[in-house]
């Protein structure tokens, strides 16, 4: 499995939210491999309301402001972690979320994170940020790791043409509503909302 070098990262950030989706991210565990194709992406700009870097470097957000490449983890609602690829260039703060995968390997260990024994079948287990940062076992303590290493990566997945890829708009945020940063593809059942 080749990881996709920083080169990939270090580009404008709508166009990253859309070349990784059919990119399968990848969590090692020892022996274990956890690993999903990205179906679904929502693309995060520097001068974005909603973004958490709009208001500057703070010690949540410094992440975002370092070198592209880097998980960006944050909890949110008081019970949830949602990840971010860190993109574009150091000192900008800017970065894609993960909003969906579709489960690859390691499901039974999926199952068992998000306690659920038929979301599988029902293209229920991944099927949002929350529900993949769990599936996946993502918390702040994996926030600044770097996706050419190891431990949390990102390889080539299924080619993916401009026809299969969707935009619409964010979901879950109050600010900046209706910006079309929000891509996923067209043909999965996956995706958090169509």
């Amino acid at each position: 499995m080749k990881k996709l070098p920083r080169s990939f990262y270090s580009r404008n950030t709508i166009t990253i939210a859309k070349a990784l989706l059919g990119k399968t991210i990848v969590r090692r565990i020892g022996r274990i491999f956890i690993s999903g194709m990205i179906v679904e992406t929502e693309a995060y700009l520097h001068d974005d309301p909603a973004s958490h870097s709009f208001r500057g470097v703070t010690e949540r957000t410094k992440v975002m402001f370092g070198e592209a490449g880097h998980l960006y983890i944050y909890f949110t609602y008081g019970m949830h972690y949602c990840a971010n690829v860190v993109t574009n260039k150091e000192g900008i703060g800017e970065a894609v979320l993960i909003r969906a995968v579709e489960p690859i390997e390691g499901i039974k260990v999926m199952m068992e994170r998000r306690s659920k024994k038929n979301e599988v079948l029902q293209n229920n287990l991944t099927n949002g940020p929350a529900k993949f940062a769990q599936a996946f076992g993502l918390t702040t303590e994996h926030s600044g790791i770097d996706l050419t290493a190891d431990e949390i990566f990102v390889v080539e997945g299924r080619t993916i043409s401009r026809s299969e890829i969707i935009t619409g708009t964010r979901i879950g945020i109050s600010s900046a509503q209706d910006e079309l940063l929000r891509f996923y593809l067209k043909d999965t059942p996956w995706v958090s909302k169509k």
